[in-house]
């Protein structure tokens, strides 16, 4: 192998530290907090983390704080992911989306659909 080139393993080390959740909750409501950027290469960890199966009206608000960058493999989770919660009786909410999160956000109509709030404050708020 030429040097400089990274191994297929190797690849996927760098792509995996790209997008970190920590889940925590508060008063019964699942916080998922982002780090990094959810993209093509990160998309099935942040997937995973919005798993509601066997899950009865779940609640839970994403906090977009430290979130870079989001493309389209993001947006289709989050739609799925609302319609996964719609259907099992529960609510998504997003807290504090960064400036060009939010736009993109905002250009596709996810706000729309998904209630997003300036802050995690908020986003806990009954």
């Amino acid at each position: 192998m030429a040097d400089g080139q990274m191994t297929d393993t190797e690849q996927a080390a760098a792509h995996a530290g790209r997008l970190s959740v920590v889940a925590t909750a508060t008063d019964g409501i699942r916080v998922l907090s982002l780090t990094g950027e959810i993209d093509h290469d990160t998309g099935e960890t942040l997937r995973h983390a919005l798993d509601v199966t066997c899950t009865a009206r779940p609640r839970i608000v994403l906090d977009l704080r430290p979130v870079t960058f989001m493309d389209s493999t993001g947006i289709n989770i989050l739609v799925a992911a609302y319609q996964d919660v719609t259907r099992a009786g529960g609510w998504i909410r997003l807290a504090a989306p960064t400036d060009s999160v939010l736009r993109v956000l905002q250009l596709v109509g996810v706000d729309d659909l998904i209630d997003c709030r300036p802050t995690l404050r908020e986003a806990l708020a009954p």
